[in-house]
């Protein structure tokens, strides 16, 4: 049989055990059309990047699923039905991957501080001193002041 990852996405109103009990709807549409459910994963309320019918954010769920193509598409089926499913995704895969999903390390890294990577917080830079006062720069390559655009006050009155 083809494996499939599925993503959902539930309105926010909903609350955790309106979406477990959706969760557990497309489960039993899946396994009564012959097809076998090899993991389950709750990823939490996200937000969206854009407004999906007047929702800015969304309960996210991923199912790794092995079924026949007429069981996903009846789970589809049910799910543009369902007022609470917001949008959905299914992608044929070659193989299920074993595991948390990378959502899941995403969120289990977060508590570690290694996300910023071999330079930390850039506290290699040592003490900078006192930069003081730079003085004038000069103009600049393309400068409107260079080319004897607009000038300010104190540079109107020196020329004067």
């Amino acid at each position: 049989m083809p494996y499939y990852e599925h993503v959902f996405m539930v309105r926010q109103d909903a609350s955790n055990s309106q979406v477990e009990g959706l969760t557990d709807q497309f489960k039993s549409v899946l396994e009564g059309n012959g097809g076998k459910i090899a993991k389950t994963e709750y990823w939490g309320i996200k937000p969206l990047s854009y407004k999906i019918r007047k929702n800015r954010k969304a309960h996210y769920t991923l199912l790794n699923i092995e079924a026949q193509p007429a069981a996903i598409a009846e789970m589809e089926r049910q799910m543009k039905i369902n007022e609470d499913v917001i949008r959905f995704l299914t992608l044929r895969v070659d193989e299920l991957e074993e595991g948390p999903s990378a959502m899941m390390r995403a969120r289990s890294g977060r508590d570690r501080d290694d996300r910023r990577g071999p330079r930390g917080d850039r506290g290699d830079r040592g003490d900078r001193g006192d930069r003081g006062d730079r003085g004038h720069r000069g103009p600049r390559d393309g400068d409107a002041r260079s080319e004897g655009g607009s000038r300010s006050r104190a540079q109107s009155e020196e020329k004067a």
